[in-house]
């Protein structure tokens, strides 16, 4: 069992120092930043880096409420997306 745990140990590093070379951060954390972005025709609610939808929404004013009730209790920022896909507006919940 020990040979195997350090088989994989080594994998990992190996797999770490390449992706770090390539110039990809691993140690970069997930957010919790929620977006709400035009979605066929509604508006949805996004946790940054995601492709699915966390919810969606007949109004934007809807889809912003629920967005924020989540980046709340994460402590995270609401971006607010037009129609067009530009950002219209950043709100932060960061406790600092």
């Amino acid at each position: 069992m020990s040979k195997q745990n350090n088989l994989v140990d080594a994998i990992q590093k190996l797999i770490h120092a390449v992706l770090k070379a390539l110039g990809q951060d691993t140690t970069k954390k997930r957010t919790w930043h929620q977006h709400v972005v035009p979605y066929e025709d509604f508006w949805a609610v996004r946790r940054e880096g995601n492709k699915r939808i966390t919810s969606k929404h007949r109004k934007q004013s809807t889809a912003i409420n629920k967005a924020k009730v989540m980046a709340k209790r994460y402590n995270a920022d609401v971006i607010i997306h037009r129609e067009s896909g530009g950002i219209r507006d950043r709100i932060s919940y960061k406790e600092d």
